[in-house]
């Protein structure tokens, strides 16, 4: 029997106070998890992923924008996007995403 990942979301991330952190938790054919941790005011912009994404707001707050929509998004908050949905995210505060890609 394969033994399961277990991660702590909540552990804490040395992040640059001026950067971002991506940690690969998880790959496999049917998905891939990457936790990411933003000093606050750091950002992506606009991009696309060429799978279906969940993103789950795990701690902090952040400001995702959505096909040209903006969604507040504090801690507890889960989004699911289409492929080739654009999106962007702006740390509002220091955030803590859980990023999931659902492989096809």
């Amino acid at each position: 029997m394969t033994r399961p990942a277990v991660h702590d979301l909540r552990a804490p991330v040395s992040t640059p106070a001026d950067g971002i952190v991506s940690r690969r938790l998880h790959d496999d054919e049917s998905c891939r998890v990457v936790l990411f941790s933003f000093a606050a005011g750091q950002q992506l912009s606009d991009h696309t992923a060429a799978v279906p994404v969940t993103i789950e707001v795990v701690e902090g707050a952040a400001e995702i924008g959505v096909g040209g929509e903006t969604i507040e998004a504090p801690a507890g908050t889960w989004l699911h996007l289409a492929a080739n949905t654009p999106h962007s995210v702006v740390a509002r505060t220091p955030v803590t995403l859980l990023l999931t890609l659902l492989k096809r």
